[in-house]
């Protein structure tokens, strides 16, 4: 038995790289489907070894996973980086705000990036700096063509296995080129094995930034759906609201129409995003009427 991690699984194959560096294009034995077990990149295997030489051979084990997402599917994950344009595209606050409280969920650390920074004024910049950094999270002002910020990112994932993930068009690929500027070699050595000229953009695939960091590309997303959510619950996901919880009224306080609520006067304060409270109302409803129905 060799062991290995999954870097990248297409069409029931996974693309397994082991501890001596080699990648083996494996298939998952059935006794994963009869535990309705699928293997995720970032998933930490085992392999039986069919030709050494041609590099093939059987996932035999999958090692007990600390985390998992559904989307995008990955494994063992320490740190998630989210990538929005500032411009060109204007980014999506809500559709960030629902990767966010999908992390939250998870109990994953998050960074989020603002990407294309040479094309904002310093006015837009800090209006989504200040939301954010209010909020708990951590912010990067990046520029991923100009190279800027890109060594802040790569000291805050040093040592730790990151998700890369972002809406289509946002600079995810220049930023992700922007942080393997020595691993030429290794990608495509990878390449030979794994990519082969298409669908590589529709597939989560695990890179060595060096022997102790890796990240995961992810394919791009303009929807993120949060029907596993429980409409009470959905609260307990905006880290802004937790310091002012306790002061509401009403415990269980859902901060939208409930009398004396502290979340409401901070926000009314400016304590809280006036745009984050604004997405977290959305959802709220969109998970009433779910729950509704």
């Amino acid at each position: 038995m060799v062991k290995g991690k999954i870097i990248k699984g297409i069409a029931g194959f996974y693309y397994v790289k082991t501890d001596c560096f080699d990648v083996y294009e494996c298939k998952a034995k059935g006794i994963f489907r009869k535990d309705n077990l699928k293997p995720l990149v970032g998933d930490l295997v085992e392999i039986d070894i069919i030709d050494g030489v041609k590099k093939t051979g059987n996932i035999i084990k999958i090692s007990p996973r600390f985390n998992a997402l559904l989307r995008p599917a990955v494994a063992n994950i320490d740190i998630a980086v989210v990538i929005f344009a500032v411009k060109k595209p204007c980014p999506n606050l809500n559709l960030l705000d629902r990767f966010l409280v999908m992390m939250e969920k998870q109990k994953i650390d998050t960074v989020i990036c603002f990407n294309k920074i040479d094309l904002s004024k310093l006015d837009e910049m800090a209006v989504l700096e200040d939301a954010y950094n209010s909020s708990g999270y951590k912010v990067l002002s990046i520029s991923a063509k100009e190279k800027v910020g890109i060594d802040n990112l790569r000291s805050v994932i040093a040592g730790k296995t990151a998700v890369v993930a972002g809406p289509s068009g946002v600079g995810k690929s220049t930023l992700i080129n922007s942080l393997l500027p020595n691993d030429e070699m290794k990608t495509g050595e990878i390449s030979e094995k794994i990519d082969r000229g298409k669908h590589t953009t529709r597939h989560s695939q695990l890179l060595s930034i060096d022997d102790n960091t890796y990240i995961v590309d992810t394919p791009g997303f303009s929807s993120l759906f949060i029907e596993e959510f429980e409409y009470e619950d959905l609260k307990d996901y905006y880290p802004e609201f937790v310091k002012y919880e306790d002061e509401c009224r009403f415990a269980g306080c859902m901060h939208l129409k409930e009398p004396d609520c502290a979340v409401k006067d901070a926000l009314l304060k400016g304590k809280i995003s006036q745009v984050r409270y604004d997405n977290y109302l959305v959802l709220t409803e969109e998970l009433r009427k779910k729950k509704k129905y």
